[in-house]
This record gives C-alpha cells, sequence and structure tokens, in this order.
C-alpha cells in the first residue's frame, strides 16, 4: 500500500473499499465523488477521507478537480502494475482477465529476463535462484501453502532482478501479486505439478551455469504451463473488466 502522513485502520479501510468499489465497477468512470460524503458514509474523518482519495488518485483511479470533487477515472489512466490495483481486480468480477493479461505479460517479459540474467547475474543472485528452486522442489508437496509461495516469490523476483535491466526489475511486484493471488483465490494445486518444479531449477541451473539459451527456454515453459493452468482453472468465469465507463 502507497505511504502516506498520519495512516490509520480507517485510513485503510477507507482506501480499500473505495479502491474496490472503482475497480469493481460500482462507480463508473466519469462519476463524481465529494470527500465530506464519503467521510461521512464511512465514518471517517475529512482528513483521513482526503489521504484515502490522494493514495486513490496516485494510483490513477480518480482526479481531484477544483471545485468540482472527485472524478473516476477510466481504466486507460490506471495504474495497472500497481499491487493494489492486480489485487482488486483478482478479487473481483475481472478475475479471469486479469490473470490472462498477467500471464501473457509474464510471457512477454520472464523468458527474456531469465536470458539476460544468465548474463548479468551477481554470484548471490545465482545463489539466492538456486536456493529458491530448490526451497519449491522441497516444498512441493504444499504447493498452495506459505513456504512454496514464499520460495516461489523469491525465485521471480530474484530473476527479474538478476536481468540487469531496471525496466524488467520493477516487475517483480507484479509477478508476486499475481503469485500471491492464484494462492489467495485458490488456484493453486495442493501438489505442484513436477514438471513446471523442474523447469524452475533447469532455469536457475542455467543462469547460474551463464547458459542464456537454455535458460531461456526453460523460462519459456514455465509460463506457459501457469498460462494453461490458469485457463483450466478459471474456466467459465466471468473475464469482464470495468472498461471506459
Amino acid at each position: 500500500m502507497a505511504e502516506t502522513p498520519h495512516r490509520s485502520p480507517v485510513h485503510d479501510s477507507l482506501v480499500e473499499r473505495l479502491g474496490a468499489a472503482i475497480v469493481h465497477g460500482a462507480y463508473p468512470a466519469g462519476s463524481r465523488l465529494l470527500t465530506a460524503d464519503l467521510a461521512e458514509a464511512s465514518g471517517a474523518s475529512r482528513s483521513a477521507a482526503r489521504e484515502a482519495v490522494r493514495v486513490l488518485e496516485s494510483l490513477g483511479l480518480v482526479q481531484v478537480r477544483r471545485k468540482a470533487g472527485i472524478e473516476v477515472l477510466p481504466v486507460g489512466q490506471w495504474n495497472v502494475y500497481a499491487p493494489e490495483i492486480i489485487a482488486w481486480r483478482l478479487d473481483g468480477p475481472g478475475r479471469a482477465r486479469q490473470l490472462q493479461e498477467l500471464n501473457e505479460l509474464r510471457g512477454a517479459v520472464e523468458p527474456l529476463a531469465a536470458r539476460l540474467a544468465a548474463v548479468h547475474a551477481t554470484d548471490a543472485q545465482r545463489q539466492e535462484l538456486v536456493a529458491a528452486a530448490l526451497s519449491m522442489a522441497g516444498h512441493h508437496r504444499q504447493a498452495a501453502e506459505a513456504e512454496y509461495l514464499d520460495a516461489d516469490v523469491r525465485f521471480h523476483r530474484t530473476l527479474l532482478g538478476a536481468s540487469g535491466n531496471p525496466m524488467l526489475g520493477v516487475l517483480g511486484g507484479v509477478v508476486q501479486a499475481v503469485l500471491e493471488g492464484r494462492t489467495r483465490h485458490a488456484l493453486m494445486p495442493h501438489e505442484a505439478n513436477p514438471d513446471a518444479v523442474r523447469w524452475h531449477r533447469d532455469v536457475a541451473f542455467a543462469v547460474a551455469g551463464g547458459e542464456a539459451d537454455a535458460a531461456f527456454q526453460a523460462m519459456s515453459r514455465i509460463v506457459g504451463e501457469s498460462e494453461a493452468a490458469m485457463g483450466e482453472a478459471v474456466d467459465g468465469e466471468l473475464a469482464e473488466i470495468p472498461g471506459d465507463r
């Protein structure tokens, strides 16, 4: 969650409630809100409501217009890479579409990151990748539990950071959000796909050995398997997300 002064549980609750409501379409683009009304409806002070609105504004969900109140912005202006927005979308009717978009992003980004990591990773990053992959293997029978998730997140964040490209590295939070969302929404099997576990090891050892093509190929298999698994898990769900309203 974005850092703001004078944080309080009321403030956090208001950010969560309003952000989710906007993302889920309860307040269509172009809707006008007033700070006083938000404060009264939530039982928060006006200062807490103003701080909550600033957080939403930083996420591109709203714009404060002088003498016109708070305007809800269209999807095209949202910071769709923000972990908060990803989490809200995964919690709402657009979950299937959000997962599809995230998997498409991962398919474009992570194999490239693996190739670059084989060239640019530091010794510490190579060791961390191997350790994370081995931890995933050690917890593969509890793939829906915290220990496996922690190792999975460490693996992917380390890989993106090891690419040596800061523009890829900052996407670590995006990948973490989708991995956490899969676990939170019971989209992970109890036991991990053994092929996927092996491919994580393949990536780690290819990066450690400086084998760029092998790292690219193994990572491509991982994101392909993830996309197929998520497609099966959300088959039949609504895929619509709030559009430009």
